[in-house]
């Protein structure tokens, strides 16, 4: 009988345990193949939730995979869009950004992203170029190329835009799969803004001041009211409104000589246009302006009309949380 020597043994066993390894690799990799090809051919290949019908101001729409390369075709879109975590392809920049460009506020967020513009007539062939697999707007914007638009990608439309934007945001996010990381910052956004509600009562005595917001425009100067982006954020944090804003509807246009209807505890002025073209001067020069509560006690604050009035999305909310805690003199919650 041989006898193995103690070295023969551990590579006798070495060998043994390699080929084993080999083996069982080779046998897993064939069974990988196959299991490979059939996930690929699986619609859950396309992405978790995906394909998926949404159903939307214009119909249903069916998307097949998880949506990558996005156009964006207004500006409460585009705050959304990149709030989940999507930089777009495309979008249209603000119409009443008198300087161009995307918004600031999101500059970080768009620095590869094409103008498909002007946001009335969005370039067609230029948004064809960038080959979107999603393309977002709403009916009140572009209803009239919608037919164009699902012939170049799976396109869904809210039915408007501002009053609408917290439902807006969850139209947005089923259409590309987001929806609990839509509903998580909706959820921390309305905590903020009541948290800083809170802190404005407390400093004052247990009563909430009023509010007005005032834009100025090409036009007729605008107030705006409890169904506009702005009055809603405004009614998450818990301030009160002048009568003349404390009504659900969009906006009151007035005139110089009716200035007197923005009057309230604390002024949010926007200029959204050139200010020669608005009636900023006739409205600060009247009278009736020099003798506003807001204005004698130094509570006119101007604020971009990019966060208050375009931006239509949680990014500008929180940036509207932030101004108001200024102008009331507490922190801005966290």
């Amino acid at each position: 009988m041989t006898v193995l020597r103690p070295a023969q043994n551990r590579m006798r066993r070495v060998f043994a345990a390699s080929l084993a390894v080999i083996i069982g690799a080779a046998a897993l990799g064939a069974c990988g193949d196959g299991e490979t090809k059939q996930d690929d051919d699986k619609p859950a290949a396309a992405g978790a939730g995906f394909p998926r019908s949404v159903t939307h101001a214009m119909g249903t729409t069916e998307i097949k995979k998880k949506p990558r390369r996005v156009v964006v075709l207004d500006t409460g879109e585009l705050d959304d869009v990149t709030m989940l975590g999507i930089e777009p392809v495309g979008a249209v920049s603000p119409h009443m950004k008198t300087e161009g460009g995307f918004p600031s506020y999101l500059s970080g967020k768009t620095k590869d992203t094409k103008d498909v513009g002007p946001m009335a007539e969005p370039n067609i062939e230029r948004i064809m170029s960038l080959k979107p697999d999603l393309i977002l707007s709403s009916k009140v914007r572009h209803a009239k190329v919608y037919d164009k638009l699902k012939g170049i990608a799976p396109t869904v439309f809210t039915e408007t835009t501002g009053a609408p934007w917290k439902d807006n945001l969850k139209a947005h996010a089923e259409a590309l799969g987001l929806e609990k990381e839509a509903g998580a910052a909706m959820e921390a956004y309305e905590k903020r803004a009541k948290a800083l509600g809170e802190e404005i009562k407390k400093k004052n005595d247990g009563k909430m001041p009023t509010a007005s917001v005032v834009r100025f425009v090409a036009g007729p100067t605008r107030l705006y009211q409890k169904q506009s982006f702005s009055g809603i954020v405004l009614s998450d944090i818990g301030l009160r409104r002048p009568a003349s804003q404390d009504v659900d509807k969009a906006m009151l246009e007035v005139s110089p000589e009716q200035i007197d209807k923005a009057d309230a505890d604390l002024m949010f002025v926007t200029v959204a246009d050139d200010p020669k073209k608005t009636q900023q001067s006739a409205v600060q020069d009247n009278p009736l302006w020099k003798e506003l509560g807001a204005v004698k006690n130094d509570k006119v604050v101007q604020v971009p009309d990019e966060t208050w009035m375009s931006g239509i999305g949680i990014q500008a909310a929180n940036h509207l949380v932030d101004d108001v805690a200024k102008a009331a003199g507490v922190p801005a919650p966290k």
